[in-house]
């Protein structure tokens, strides 16, 4: 990836159904610009979801803690493994690329399918002490992008294996009458729902970290509980993954009842404290500054470090990380269930369940914006009397409410969704959580 003119890069066009789209060409070189507009016009011209897969060197440093490992037996394992295999039988280019058994591949849903996700499935995020993203040098750490210092050749011909591990029948190739595509529904429904599932499992590690720390400070015992219950569900939901995502059998997620419980009160309790958030800034007067003492009373210790307003904004968060994981496992069960299209069943489905989170994350951010344009009063009274200490605890509450607001996004555009699979030369592979492209 460090030579414009060596490095190569081969490129796949995956349809998760039989479509047929206007003649493309392959084997010439493109950009990375290019290969953005071709993947754009596809999602606007097919019938059916299409994705483009490339197949980068691995890079030497890359930090697999940040992805979930599955092992060569699991389906998306076996699923990448025999489309490489078939691949390479009918592409020079791709058994040059693919030759070491060492890759990292990207897959690239375009927004218009990314969109059935839900809004709030994936979002930019920015790992603790990395800007940007986890794959070093051959990515751009201002735009999170893999940089574009390489030719992406366009592969097509190949035709995906068959069925494996309970993933869903995979079509052959695309009817005649345009290009033909690789039909491979069960290999993008695996990539997407594990790299989605990684993406949530992020945001719950980010959120049980700020709790331990506002917990620390408030060291209140109703909190405590709360936490403990949700991070006790955790385990059910892990091995649900394990089994689902890993070796595809079917009907795991029943045995999640009292996770979902669990998991369902908490949603229920953010539910209500969300409607008070809501009511308390309604009830504020129009236009007016108001005073801390006052804003703290419906914002528990909104304006210190801590406090318990931010302790109950992460227990909402982890809530909303857990039960997204569930969502993806029931998604994959329904889309296994009915192999007919297991892509869009997958995308059906999730969407549906989706919704109520993408709404509740939407409204808090609402909030946090409502309240970091507030404008802070000081006390009243004819002859208020404030000491140097209380202009300075006014002035540190309003720098942190206004902090509030940093970062929130409220109905966001949605973008080209990344799934990134770094594959070992055993064929196991590690899925990166899903972000922007």
């Amino acid at each position: 990836m460090s030579d414009d003119r060596k490095g190569i890069v081969p490129v796949w066009t995956l349809a998760t159904g039989e479509v047929q789209v206007p003649g493309l060409t392959a084997g010439e070189s493109m950009t990375a610009e290019r290969l953005t507009e071709l993947r754009g016009v596809l999602a606007v011209l097919a019938d059916e979801p299409i994705v483009t897969l490339e197949a980068h060197p691995l890079p030497a440093k890359i930090d697999r803690a940040k992805g979930l490992p599955l092992d060569a037996a699991s389906p998306l394992a076996q699923h990448l493994s025999q489309f490489i295999t078939q691949s390479t039988r009918s592409s020079l280019t791709a058994a040059r690329a693919t030759a070491s058994g060492e890759n990292l591949y990207r897959i690239v849903v375009p927004a218009k399918v990314a969109a059935q996700f839900g809004q709030g499935t994936v979002r930019l995020m920015e790992p603790k002490g990395a800007a940007g993203r986890v794959f070093g040098d051959i990515v751009n750490t201002t735009t999170g992008r893999i940089a574009a210092k390489a030719r992406f050749v366009p592969v097509g011909g190949a035709a995906a294996a068959g069925t494996v591990g309970g993933a869903g029948a995979t079509a052959g190739a695309a009817a005649a009458g345009g290009t033909v595509l690789t039909v491979a529904a069960p290999l993008v429904l695996m990539a997407v729902a594990v790299g989605v599932s990684a993406h949530a499992d992020h945001k719950r590690q980010q959120a049980i970290e700020h709790i331990t720390e506002l917990l620390e400070q408030l060291q209140q015992d109703k909190l405590d509980d709360e936490h403990s219950a949700l991070n006790g569900s955790r385990a059910a939901i892990d091995k649900a993954t394990a089994i689902l995502l890993d070796e595809g059998k079917l009907g795991v997620s029943l045995g999640l009842d009292s996770a979902v419980h669990t998991i369902d009160t908490a949603l229920g309790k953010a539910d209500l404290r969300l409607a008070r958030w809501q009511s308390a800034l309604d009830n504020l007067p129009e236009g007016k500054a108001v005073e801390l003492d006052t804003l703290t009373k419906s914002f528990p210790g909104v304006g210190d470090h801590g406090g318990t307003f931010r302790a109950h904004l992460e227990l909402a968060s982890l809530a909303i990380a857990l039960m997204r994981r569930v969502v993806i496992l029931q998604a994959v069960e329904s889309a296994q269930s009915n192999p007919g299209n297991p892509f869009q069943n997958f995308t059906r489905a999730l969407k549906r369940d989706q919704q109520r989170l993408d709404e509740m994350e939407s409204s808090i951010a609402t909030v946090l914006v409502r309240l970091s344009a507030l404008e802070l009063a000081g006390p009243s009274g004819l002859l208020p009397v404030i000491t140097t200490g209380e202009v300075e605890r006014l002035m540190r509450a309003a720098y942190r409410i206004r902090r509030l607001g940093d970062g929130v996004t409220v109905n966001s555009r949605t973008t080209d969704v990344a799934i990134e699979i770094a594959r070992n030369t055993d064929g196991s592979v590690v899925v990166f959580p899903a972000l922007p492209a």
